[in-house]
């Protein structure tokens, strides 16, 4: 399975972050022990929500559909 998944800092609530992985929960364990440069100074960080696809392409689309900026205010408004 491929996992597109949003998470938000626990001590930054403000800061949220949206990402792709095959294996949730180490790339939970990855961001919560500072090893991503784009959120180690915003640990630790809480899984919000994720969605699970079969097709890896499937996956990397839908997570470029929301980091894209129509669809920010769209997940900012749904899942946050």
């Amino acid at each position: 399975m491929y996992y597109v998944y949003l998470h938000r800092s626990i001590a930054h609530p403000d800061q949220t972050y949206i990402g792709y992985t095959q294996n949730l929960k180490n790339r939970m364990t990855y961001h919560n022990h500072g090893q991503s440069p784009h959120t180690a100074k915003f640990k630790p960080w809480e899984l919000v929500t994720y969605l699970a696809f079969k097709d890896k392409s499937k996956a990397l689309s839908f997570e470029r559909h929301l980091k894209s900026h129509s669809e920010k205010a769209f997940a900012n408004k749904r899942f946050w």
